[in-house]
């Protein structure tokens, strides 16, 4: 049917077209772009040579050290926060979202036993979880049901989150096709791809057999969000354990200064949907019986297990600024290294963790006492926490007078340890307290652990909100360790207060009479729900200029099947 389709349009065109048309051009909007242009320009069927263009991309790098700004962001994470501001309300009000293990993942009756010795068994019933993971709306992203429920529900929260991220930052899916944007996502949960192999044991011959490929393996995670939105720069799956979506920033970076990607979407995600990982870790004793990791406490026994994921979108800074992006946060550098030969293939190693801090601040270009807030792994490990406030004093308490303390804290205590996702969640809550120049508190902090010399090191735990004082950059560092010695770091800066002042606002020469505002979905509900947002949102800030509003939603978002049109203007104060 290709080569007949190739045949018949060569024929009528009176051109020669390759016999791959229809596989290279899979759909009538992009052959249909292909012929009015460059198969203009093909020979006819009676030339003897056929040749073809080949579309290349010209992004070069432009400075091999350039920040990167951060311009979109979003987030599922326990205890329903679905939005960075459901998020930053947690953490600034001190909130853990600990609950007991949803009945509906496995039955806790038949794995749980409080004595840690207890084969096949874990010895905690809670954790920090998503809701409803099993939902998903297959049709908005053009998936079969079928292929759908054959998907890891970890891809399927990536589409959705990266969706909204993109949103977020202004720019219209649609417009991105065939654009060279980067997928780099942390991911190391098999979880689902167990259940799909034990229902297949009993069902053989269950059509879900056709997509269990891409619908469990690791890298369809990044390469789902790829294919589906049409990207074409790189896309990687990354497994270092607890330090994977931090990794995954690391090469995101990396990968922009390179100009392998123009824009990259950069995270990670973990659902924990058997009772494996419990079990295993329970074992291990590594867990916290009670649900919550007490960081830097004297109490500390272990972390808690938590899940969700965050995705940001990053771009380099110049580009950001001439392309007048919303900038949340800039990353000034970053750095990855291995443990290598500790005491232990799961033990830290404080000299690997005090290089990392050295190569990130070099990366970065920035003086260790320049850090003001350090964002720590902080599993809440009588050995872990040690190892790591040492090393870190030994690095960023150089050059550090008695009155400027790092500070340092851990989202770990409000949201547990989400592993691969862990990283993201530490850098989204940075973000969050760049944006409103406040440090959130840390907390399950009560008798500090005995085993740091708290009088000796430059270092002070942020108890109780506080405000981000001023006194140059306002710089934080972000850490990640993965159990088996994979290390990262990043050192992110506060949005810059002046974006190209020399370009005009659109709406410079004058207010006008009345706004347009358009809001699109693909169904009547998600349109009905979509308009009740955006009136909530207007209404609970009514300081916002209605101008950035409509044109920000005229321009950013892209244009779906059910649409409403608005016309006003600002109420008079």
């Amino acid at each position: 049917m290709a080569v007949e389709l190739k045949s018949r349009l060569s024929k009528q065109l009176g051109i020669r077209l390759p016999a791959t048309l229809a596989f290279d051009f899979p759909n009538i909007e992009r052959l249909s772009h292909y012929l009015s242009t460059e198969g203009l320009r093909l020979p006819s069927p009676d030339s003897p040579i056929a040749t073809r263009s080949v579309r290349t991309s010209l992004n070069q790098p432009d400075q091999p050290d350039e920040p990167i700004a951060i311009i979109g962001m979003a987030c599922r994470l326990p205890g329903g926060i679905n939005t960075p501001e459901a998020f930053w309300q947690l953490l600034q009000e001190g909130g853990d979202t600990r609950s007991p293990i949803p009945a509906e993942r496995w039955d806790l009756k038949a794995y749980y036993d409080p004595d840690p010795e207890a084969p096949g068994k874990m010895y905690t019933r809670f954790g920090h979880f998503l809701a409803k993971v099993d939902q998903f709306d297959a049709n908005f992203f053009g998936i079969a049901p079928r292929e759908a429920t054959a998907m890891d529900p970890q891809q399927r929260i990536l589409l959705e989150v990266s969706w909204e991220a993109l949103e977020r930052a202004g720019h219209r899916v649609n417009r991105l096709a065939e654009e060279p944007i980067g997928v780099f996502i942390g991911n190391d949960g098999q979880d689902y791809q167990r259940l799909l192999a034990r229902h297949l044991e009993h069902h053989p011959t269950s059509s879900l057999a056709t997509y269990l490929g891409t619908g469990v393996a690791l890298s369809s995670i990044p390469g789902r969000i790829a294919y589906t939105f049409g990207f074409t720069g790189p896309s990687l799956a990354i497994d270092t354990a607890c330090s994977s979506s931090l990794v995954a920033i690391h090469q995101a970076c990396a990968s922009l200064r390179q100009g392998e990607c123009s824009v990259a979407l950069a995270g990670g995600v973990k659902l924990h949907l058997t009772p494996d990982g419990f079990i295993g870790t329970s074992k291990a004793k590594m867990l916290s019986a009670d649900g919550w990791c007490k960081t830097f406490d004297a109490s500390a026994d272990g972390y808690a297990r938590g899940e969700g994921c965050g995705v940001v979108v990053l771009k380099p800074l110049s580009k950001a600024i001439a392309d007048r992006d919303n900038i949340l946060a800039v990353i000034r550098g970053s750095a990855v290294n291995q443990d290598g030969p500790s005491s232990g293939l799961t033990v830290p190693n404080g000299q690997a963790q005090q290089r990392l801090l050295r190569q990130a601040l070099s990366n970065a270009g920035v003086a260790p006492q320049d850090i003001d807030y350090l964002e720590a792994h902080g599993t809440g490990t009588d050995l872990g926490d040690p190892v790591e406030l040492t090393a870190a004093a030994a690095v960023l308490g150089e050059g550090r007078s008695p009155t400027t303390p790092l500070w340092v804290g851990a989202v770990k205590t409000n949201i547990g340890h989400l592993e691969a996702a862990a990283g993201i969640s530490g850098l989204i809550k940075v973000i969050l307290a760049l944006q409103h120049q406040t440090i959130p508190p840390h907390i399950h902090f009560q008798d500090p652990n005995p085993n740091v010399d708290w009088q000796q090191l430059p270092i002070q735990v942020v108890k109780q909100l506080t405000p981000w004082p001023q006194q140059g950059k306002r710089l934080a560092g972000i850490s990640s360790f993965g159990f088996t010695g994979t290390n990262a770091h990043v050192i992110v800066e506060a949005a810059p207060t002046q974006i190209n002042p020399a370009i005009p606002d659109s709406h410079d020469s004058g207010e006008p009479p009345v706004h347009l505002l358009t809001l699109s979905a693909k169904s009547a509900d998600a349109l009905k729900l979509l308009s009740r947002q955006y009136q909530d949102y207007l209404i609970t800030h009514p300081d916002l200029n209605l101008a950035d509003v409509c044109f920000t939603a005229n321009t950013g978002r892209s244009p779906l099947s059910h649409r409403l049109s608005l016309v006003g203007k600002p109420a008079k104060r």
